[in-house]
């Protein structure tokens, strides 16, 4: 079976191998021989994306396994805490409640506790016990404070939703949620008049600078609860809560990124797409051609293309068309890159995200999106918490993620939309 490495060096051979094909298409190429050139392109385009298919699975493979590893390593036998208890130590204390509790998790019945382990297990989950989260001691309930599983949430999300990503647009991290106000100004279009020799200035308040406000918000987002048995927990080779928690985080990955694209702006985020103005309005109610792309980037002002997070955006259907798209010298616009020298995709030479909450083409959708992202506003309360409930559901257990974020486009003219006839 050929290596992640050896599958990456194939996709390299694969992307030169159909550029050749392509190059070798010219004015002076026969009919048959352009159309032999073309098929053996369209043949590698082909293999192309069935490799791209196999390294996103063989990546996914190697991270279950090394998941799988680790949970295994966890479950070794470990020498138990009060195994090594001193001579001196007090052997008539009364056993605490979390020693108690952790022999059950570890598989120990409760036909095998002491009548006193029993008692103290029995008095952990009286009626109303969860009253005990107002102290975070643990006898009062300090078991039930929620573990917050951050790091792998937002590898999850930024995987399920680019409009997440920090990278792409402009994030605003707070500890709190309180409104935040953003200052805006357009004075690009206000004109500076030529001055006439001995007349006095024009003072009427035309020019004056017009001041507005865009408004971040902090929404909050939650997937509910999910339950597992006890018995599943301790029988499974999986980690359930470490499995649980990285489902949880691509579901909210999943509703932040639709809510960052397509938001209405009422009572939640105010998408990129929603936020951006017309920038071209194709002629064709599901296709696309190479000049409407052309004056959807032209349509944004130089300034913003100058952007390092200048890009275009759209779902992987409107990707697979465009990638068909050829210039006047029979050239395709999309250029697959060399993943392997850290070169990504591209085009008409320009960065692109792939995100799956944009819509297709069709009659009246907005399927294309360009423009400098970093105008985009992406404020985030806090880190997304997962939530597990030890004792809540005892002795099965519960798990449930929150998030809470908004997104404002703080320029309309910096994002524009190519919307379909």
């Amino acid at each position: 079976m050929p290596t992640l490495t050896e599958l990456q060096e194939k996709r390299g051979t694969l992307i030169s191998q159909a550029r050749e094909r392509l190059n070798q298409i010219d004015a002076n190429t026969d009919e048959a021989r352009a159309t032999e050139l073309q098929t053996q392109h369209d043949a590698a385009m082909a293999e192309l994306d069935k490799l791209d298919a196999r390294i996103a699975s063989e990546e996914k493979i190697a991270k279950r396994e090394k998941a799988l590893d680790e949970e295994r390593a966890s479950r070794r036998p470990k020498p138990d805490d009060t195994a090594h208890r001193g001579a001196g130590d007090d052997d008539d204390a009364p056993p605490e409640y979390r020693e108690v509790f952790r022999k059950i998790v570890s598989g120990v019945s409760p036909g095998e506790l002491t009548a006193e382990e029993r008692a103290v297990l029995r008095g952990g989950v009286v009626k109303d016990a969860e009253k005990r989260i107002q102290s975070t001691s643990n006898a009062a309930g300090g078991y039930t404070v929620p573990v917050t599983l951050a790091n792998f949430i937002v590898k999850s999300m930024a995987a399920w939703g680019p409009m997440y990503d920090e990278a792409i647009c402009t994030v605003i991290q707070t500890s709190s949620g309180e409104q935040i106000n953003i200052p805006t100004i357009d004075d690009t279009t206000t004109a500076v008049a030529k001055h006439t020799e001995g007349t006095a200035l024009t003072d009427d308040g035309g020019v004056d600078v017009v001041v507005g406000q865009k408004v971040l918000n902090a929404y909050m987002f939650d997937t509910e609860f999910v339950r597992w048995s006890i018995e599943l927990s301790q029988d499974s080779i999986f980690n359930w809560e470490q499995l649980l928690g990285e489902l949880l985080g691509e579901r909210l990955g999943r509703r932040s990124n639709v809510e960052l694209t397509t938001g209405d702006g009422s009572g939640d985020p105010n998408g990129i797409v929603t936020a951006s103005s017309l920038g071209k309005t194709a002629a064709a109610v599901a296709a696309i051609t190479a000049d409407e792309l052309i004056d959807l980037e032209h349509s944004v002002d130089p300034a913003y293309r100058q952007s390092p997070k200048t890009r275009f955006m759209f779902n992987d259907t409107t990707l697979k068309s465009l990638r068909k798209l050829k210039d006047g010298q029979g050239q395709y616009l999309w250029n697959g890159g060399d993943l392997s020298k850290g070169v990504s995709p591209s085009l008409l030479g320009r960065s692109y995200s792939i995100n799956q909450a944009m819509a297709s083409p069709a009659t009246g959708n907005k399927t294309v999106v360009f423009g400098d992202f970093g105008k985009y506003y992406v404020r985030k309360v806090g880190s997304p918490i997962i939530g597990v409930m030890r004792e809540r559901f005892w002795p099965d257990l519960g798990i449930a993620g929150l998030i809470r974020f908004d997104g404002e486009l703080g320029d309309t003219a910096a994002v524009k939309h190519l919307i379909q006839a």
